[in-house]
């Protein structure tokens, strides 16, 4: 097994910056984060304040040439997967893992387009709260990985490079056996809490006490699941149950990515949650009234301001 020591990163939100926050603290060195001319200039400068900590990491434009990544992680919004998959081409090598982190459940598919599924590892984020202010980021959880292949009964050798690399820099992580079926109950879980808060404005803390607002969310998340149950995942009511042992431990202050992105007035991701489970609905033959609901007041809010 080869060791992963030369990592590049593509997305500063939230997400990404406190991961490569995590792996900074591990090795200066070993992080690339590939940003634009425009970001370069202000990270330049700036830097990142996350848990009140000043970092300054080495920050690359696309067109660089550079040695190949060990390890690619894509941590971009899915609107900005295109432009992420073009930005990385300089440091995909033979070897490389790439390990998308977006919510859906297409992102890995849109990739191993392009640079093949054999680089490809499945991935997804649970149970982190990070707020992104500008530069400035904060959390209470920084939650978990989930990754690894579509069936990980045996670990491969990308799995077992990433998962070193995790205990290494102390990123909480897990591998689960069935790795589609956490994919699909992640893309509930957006799909329900994501744009509903997003709607009502809403932060954690009023999903885990106002059981009028969990009886909606639980309304939106049903609809994937019935979808999953005829495309062949198979979540059950019980996954809903699930969510809420994670939901328990996130901050009540803290908020949903969509939410966030309607109160700086950026674009959502509302074509990749209601928009994917009304296409499939349509594909499938099933009814999702409640995310047509919800894809076209989110569309109107995006309007308004965009």
């Amino acid at each position: 097994m080869k060791k992963i020591e030369n990592i590049s990163l593509v997305g500063t939100g939230a997400i990404g910056a406190t991961y490569a926050g995590k792996l900074h603290e591990m090795s200066p060195n070993c992080l690339k984060v590939i940003v634009d001319r425009k970001r370069y200039e202000r990270y330049t400068d700036n830097g990142f304040n996350i848990n009140g900590k000043h970092y300054n990491f080495n920050y690359v434009l696309p067109e660089e040439k550079v040695q190949p990544a060990d390890l690619i992680l894509v941590a971009v919004k899915y609107h900005d997967l295109g432009q992420a998959i073009d930005a990385v081409k300089h440091h995909v090598g033979e070897d490389t893992i790439i390990l998308p982190l977006l919510n859906g459940i297409s992102s890995e598919e849109i990739i191993g387009r392009v640079y093949g599924m054999d680089k490809l590892l499945y991935g997804i984020c649970v149970a982190i709260d990070a707020v992104r202010n500008g530069n400035s980021i904060t959390y209470t959880n920084s939650g978990k990985i989930f990754f690894g292949q579509d069936n990980n009964t045996v670990y491969t050798e990308k799995v077992e490079a990433v998962r070193e690399l995790f205990e290494r820099s102390g990123i909480q992580y897990m591998i689960p056996e069935n790795m589609l079926h956490s994919l699909w109950w992640k893309f509930m879980v957006n799909v329900g809490i994501n744009q509903t808060s997003a709607i009502l404005g809403a932060p954690y803390g009023v999903f885990q006490k106002g059981k009028e607002v969990q009886l909606l969310m639980e309304s939106v998340m049903r609809e994937v699941i019935h979808l999953s149950q005829r495309i062949g995942i198979g979540l059950q009511e019980s996954d809903m149950e699930e969510w809420y042992k994670v939901l328990a431990t996130l901050s009540p202050e803290g908020k949903t990515s969509m939410l966030q992105d309607i109160e700086a007035h950026r674009k959502t991701e509302v074509e990749m949650l209601a928009g994917t489970v009304c296409e499939l609905g349509r594909k499938y033959h099933l009814e999702t009234p409640i995310n047509e609901a919800l894809f076209q007041m989110i569309r109107t809010l995006e309007q308004m301001y965009l």
